[in-house]
């Protein structure tokens, strides 16, 4: 799978959806919660002769919300589910913002 499918399938959950961060303007604001951040961590490729053999990305998928919001994660945990994406997760509480922060971590092969 491919990033930009990665950001199609999380666009089809309802929520704001943006790479690594939100660009606030006057005319565009960075969106209320809940709402999602995908971003690329590292890769981890394979290689043979000195090439890249096959390419894995290990990416994160952090939802943000001001409440603890199970139907968010259900619908992102399914979604991964449904195309066979394995996960990890890790959850904190972010008291300056005082939101919560749901964070997935998956890996793509292409």
């Amino acid at each position: 799978m491919k990033l930009s499918e990665l950001a199609t399938l999380l666009g089809g959950l309802g929520y704001p959806v943006a790479y690594s961060h939100f660009k606030e303007s006057k005319t565009n604001p960075v969106p209320k919660p809940p709402f999602i951040i995908y971003q690329e961590e590292e890769s981890d490729n394979y290689g043979a002769d000195n090439q890249v053999w096959k390419k894995v990305k290990n990416y994160r998928i952090e939802l943000y919300s001001d409440k603890k919001d199970l139907k968010m994660e259900s619908k992102v945990e399914d979604l991964l589910d449904e195309y066979g994406i394995f996960y990890d997760t890790n959850e904190l509480f972010i008291v300056a913002e005082d939101l919560f922060q749901r964070t997935y971590f998956i890996t793509l092969i292409n």
